[in-house]
């Protein structure tokens, strides 16, 4: 049983910051909600513009965020910095 809290706890140990991601998410999120809005307003279907660009956004932000926190962790070693 301790072997398993060990190998759990350090696995943890293991996990970089993903502050950036996060954050990058939510910013594209409603960035592409509003742009997708917009544009879908103008064919009718403002609901589902927002939906289809709430999506994109946020899957463009988390990637440009992922990549963010993973260049911060090189850079400090791998260590979580928050």
């Amino acid at each position: 049983m301790i072997i398993v809290l060990a190998w759990t706890v350090a696995g943890c140990a293991n996990q970089g910051s993903t502050v950036h991601t996060k954050r990058k998410a939510v910013g594209g999120a409603a960035a592409g909600a509003i742009v997708g809005g917009i544009i879908g307003h103008q064919s009718g279907r403002g609901l589902e513009g927002a939906a289809i660009g709430g999506a994109a956004g946020a899957a463009g932000g988390a990637a440009l965020g992922s990549a963010e926190d993973e260049k911060e962790n090189q850079q400090s070693g791998g260590a979580y910095q928050p």
